[in-house]
């Protein structure tokens, strides 16, 4: 997939500014130093700062040029805490039912024999902050928590009514996290480009019930917010 020079500079920029290069409220350098700087058109300076003005990270001011809007606000979504204990303004949009099938082959962790056996419930879900969609995420969990399948999750939260119905808790968690591009379907979603670097993560919840465990794939996009962990 080719790259455009405006998007090296936007990505250039935006690099600096979470470096701390440029500090909330400055002014990044003006449209002829960077048609200086990086050699080329104010057509494509103007689009790698219309990205930056896309994504929050500066704003323009007629007759003073580009300003830091903020630093990069953060997102404590490495926990295993529920995603609406961790985000502020959060809603979730179920994008399909819990369906009871077997298991993904190749699945993307190792499945006991008797997972394998029982099958899965699964379902997709939308999470958003306010309005803006962050993260695509598929659920898997072992077909006997049936009430999933028959039941509404209890104030839309899956860990309150995993602990409720079954007194079911998450201990911790194992994950995997890589970049990948966003394909067709995921940029849909999460209503981006096709091809948009995004995060990819894996995971297996450990619960406080021998051999139960809870496996998420989740697909997010952090143009706007850095991932963390408080633990």
């Amino acid at each position: 997939m080719k790259v455009h020079q405006y998007q090296t500079i936007y990505e250039t920029l935006k690099q600096q500014i979470q470096r701390g290069e440029f500090q909330e409220g400055e002014l990044i350098p003006s449209e002829n130093e960077l048609c200086q700087q990086f050699q080329t058109t104010r057509m494509t300076i103007r689009q790698a700062l219309a990205e930056l003005v896309r994504e929050g990270y500066i704003i323009r001011r007629h007759g003073k040029g580009s300003i830091v809007k903020t630093q990069i606000r953060r997102l404590g979504l490495l926990t295993f805490k529920g995603f609406s204990e961790v985000v502020e303004g959060a809603k979730t949009t179920l994008l399909r039912e819990p369906t009871l099938e077997q298991w993904q082959d190749p699945f993307f962790f190792q499945l006991s024999e008797n997972e394998q056996n029982m099958g899965c419930i699964s379902f997709e879900r939308l999470r958003l902050k306010e309005s803006e969609p962050l993260m695509l995420e598929h659920t898997f969990l072992p077909a006997d928590l049936s009430k999933l399948v028959s039941e509404k999750l209890i104030e839309g939260s899956l860990f309150k009514s995993l602990k409720e119905w079954y007194d079911l808790e998450m201990l911790n968690l194992e994950q995997s996290i890589r970049a990948i591009i966003a394909s067709s379907e995921i940029a849909s979603a999460l209503q981006i480009k096709k091809g948009t670097p995004i995060i990819y993560i894996e995971r297996k919840y450990i619960t406080n019930q021998d051999n139960v465990f809870i496996y998420s794939a989740l697909y997010c996009h952090t143009g706007k917010y850095a991932l963390f962990s408080d633990r």
